[in-house]
């Protein structure tokens, strides 16, 4: 997965711009902070990311067929090379670093199995986004709201089951609300626009991103959607293969 979008280092970035960096101490250059003993044995938060990533690597529905898109589509993804377990600010999750064409998995934020299969896969969707068009992350905010689009509809951000552990649900189309308010808050938080600006980018490509399902071909609701997307997808490659 090494194509990616030139951009200035963090130091060199425009005044009153930081593109989300500022979430992400690691990335703007900034020593990590001296632990105790306990805190470097082994079962450090470094540790347990790492561990949950295999996991997650090996055993998710959603990130094998993202993985396996991307490597279909020349964009092959490495453990070691494309991600990358650190400290992050704020309640921040993950992040996708088109600069790097690294997954940034904040190993202070995420202490669920399940939290980080979702945080996985809605990075990877953001990097299979970046393998096969042209995102213009940095100056085109309506490229940005496509992609957090897509990320809230198809990595499970917005299943009913995460909805009513926020004690969000019973609307009417409750699913595609769920993805308009996400998406904005991500752009908010990576972004150093006005929410005016967020929302006009998210509902002006809301309808063609939102019913973009590619590589799933539908929206997968649950594991077991995620599952059978899989197994086309896999008997789609064969097809296509054998021709």
């Amino acid at each position: 997965m090494d194509r990616s979008e030139p951009r200035p280092p963090p130091q060199e970035v425009a005044e009153g711009e930081d593109f989300g960096y500022r979430l992400f101490p690691e990335r703007r250059g900034e020593a990590k902070p001296q632990r105790s003993f306990l805190s470097t044995s082994l079962f450090t938060f470094n540790h347990k990311c790492q561990l949950m990533l295999k996991i997650a690597l090996d055993t998710s529905p959603y990130a094998q067929l993202l993985l396996d898109a991307m490597k279909q589509s020349g964009c092959t993804v490495y453990k070691d090379r494309h991600f990358a377990c650190e400290d992050c600010d704020g309640c921040v999750s993950g992040g996708f670093d088109s600069a790097t064409s690294q997954i940034v998995l904040c190993q202070n934020n995420i202490h669920h199995q399940s939290h980080m299969n979702r945080v996985v896969t809605h990075e990877l969707i953001h990097a299979f986004d970046h393998c096969r068009a042209h995102v213009d992350w940095f100056s085109n905010v309506k490229h940005l709201a496509c992609s957090e689009i897509r990320a809230a509809n198809l990595s499970g951000d917005c299943s009913l089951i995460n909805e009513m552990t926020r004690f969000k649900f019973g609307l009417k189309q409750h699913h595609q609300t769920c993805v308009r308010d996400r998406a904005i808050r991500s752009i908010l938080a990576v972004r150093k626009v006005s929410k005016e600006t967020a929302e006009k980018a998210v509902d002006g490509v809301f309808d063609s991103c939102f019913n973009d399902h590619e590589p799933f071909g539908r929206v997968p609701h649950s594991k077991s959607d995620a599952k059978y997307a899989y197994r086309n997808f896999q008997n789609r490659d064969r097809y296509y293969a054998n021709l």
